[in-house]
């Protein structure tokens, strides 16, 4: 019997044992290109004729750039599923893979705890202001504190609210993770949950009211063309001044330039960001502000999560 031809997109750096156990059923195939253009060159010549599933990292953007209408024209029509190794689908066109009869998933569960873990360790840098004594320790270890001293940190306790911005799997992972602190929890979907079970003791509040109650609000929604700039100019001033904003979903769904404004104006009174809006660029007014505390897109760079995305997948 002929094996199933796989089309692999990226590395795998992770679960190797796994890999090595599909070789007697698929024969596993490669590109050559290494950008889009070449990347759908490729594709018309034929190269890929005869592929049923496709999987792909998020590193894989290099070679095919969005997954729209153009790219998913040029696959083959044997393509019946596009697999991706993470939680998030922003690289989709969902309606472009419903046109061409194209099964798209994803493993978004796999990463809760992790981007949750991280998202704390985020809020708390963010409040207690770390980032100044951070960088003049290792620095400069002589001086051992910054001079002058940074601006004195806040607490998570003492009656704050917490806002969560999409209640989904890591919303929730984010709450559970923050009981400890004892804070009034709010959070705004595009609906209500169903099950009350599911709310962890939240309460259920419009888009405008989570902005304006929050003294920390933690940001856990997909990036589309709905939510990008979700947070902008308008929103950030809607908010409770000098809130905290954390942010572990897409960089674009904030309005960088305006959040620097609010960071700057004091609006915002701090931030705690994993994600950037045109990653790996970040803005130089986030780089140079001592209150936005910054990790690289590191909340999923655990070898336990590695290898579930790529067993999941």
């Amino acid at each position: 019997m002929s094996k199933s031809k796989v089309l692999l997109l990226g590395t795998i750096d992770h679960a190797h044992e796994v890999w090595s156990s599909f070789t007697s059923t698929i024969e596993l195939i490669t590109p050559k290109s290494t950008n889009r253009v070449d990347f759908i060159a490729e594709c018309n010549g034929g190269a890929f004729d005869g592929v049923v599933a496709i999987y792909r990292t998020f590193s894989s953007i290099a070679i095919t750039g969005r997954l729209d209408d153009e790219l998913l024209s040029a696959l083959p029509k044997s393509v019946k599923v596009i697999s991706h190794n993470g939680a998030g689908y922003d690289h989709f066109h969902v309606p472009s893979f419903s046109k061409h009869s194209i099964l798209a998933t994803n493993v978004p569960t796999a990463v809760d705890d992790a981007t949750a873990d991280t998202g704390l360790f985020l809020m708390l840098g963010a409040l207690r202001n770390f980032r100044p004594s951070f960088l003049a320790l290792t620095n400069s270890p002589h001086t051992f504190r910054p001079s002058p001293a940074p601006a004195l940190g806040r607490d998570p306790e003492g009656g704050k609210v917490l806002g969560i911005l999409g209640m989904g799997g890591i919303g929730r992972n984010f709450v559970r993770k923050c009981r400890p602190f004892d804070m009034k929890v709010i959070y705004h979907n595009r609906r209500r949950l169903a099950d009350p079970a599911l709310e962890e003791g939240a309460t259920y509040v419009s888009f405008e009211e989570v902005l304006k109650q929050s003294d920390i609000l933690s940001v856990h929604v997909p990036l589309n063309e709905h939510t990008r700039h979700l947070l902008g100019k308008k929103e950030l001033a809607m908010c409770k001044k000098g809130v905290c904003i954390v942010n572990t979903a897409r960089g674009a769904v904030i309005d960088e330039a305006a959040l620097v404004e609010a960071l700057e104006s004091e609006q915002v009174g701090s931030v705690g960001l994993d994600v950037f809006e045109e990653e790996p660029k970040v803005h130089e007014g986030l780089l140079k502000n001592e209150r936005a505390f910054l990790l690289p897109h590191m909340e999923q760079r655990r070898r336990r999560h590695k290898s579930r995305w790529k067993n999941g997948v």
